[in-house]
């Protein structure tokens, strides 16, 4: 097989419709858009739009609140932190926000790394991060390592 031979399967693409090109293309004249009316003019976006009719999105009941100032954890797993020690990329030692950042694990802080107990630590190791859930600090306990939470010692 030569470049030049490369297809894509049969009926994987279709041609784009060209509109506006004359009576005998079937599209011609009007191009499918109907006559006359705001849907027939360009640069139009009517998208919820019902014609003067309260739309469907307001008509529905609303439920449920966003908090503004919600924070934001840039989540990670103890299988995860494993690998990375195994492949020499952490220091089961020492593990801080900053040195998972620096080792790629975590692309960034946000408000804070929160470990979850996904995955098996096998290694004795001090994980210093601002979250943790209660499974994931038994799981490192039960390794010999320790979970330090930053928002717990600071409320202590």
């Amino acid at each position: 097989m030569k470049l030049n031979e490369l297809r894509d399967n049969p009926g994987a693409t279709k041609p784009r419709k060209r509109v506006g090109r004359g009576p005998g293309s079937g599209m011609g004249k009007t191009a499918g858009r109907g006559i006359k009316g705001q849907k027939s003019r360009s640069g139009v976006a009517i998208n919820g739009y019902e014609g003067g009719q309260m739309p469907l999105y307001q008509r529905l009941p609303k439920r449920g609140f966003n908090k503004p100032n919600r924070k934001k954890f840039a989540v990670i797993n103890l299988g995860l932190i494993q690998k990375f020690i195994d492949e020499k990329k952490l220091d089961a030692k020492d593990i801080t926000e900053d040195t998972l950042v620096a080792s790629g694990l975590v692309r960034r802080k946000l408000d804070g790394v929160r470990v979850l107990a996904k995955g098996e630590l096998t290694t004795k190791a001090t994980i210093n991060v601002t979250g943790a859930s209660k499974s994931a600090v038994e799981a490192v306990e039960k390794a010999g390592g320790k979970l330090i939470v930053a928002a717990k010692a600071d409320a202590e």
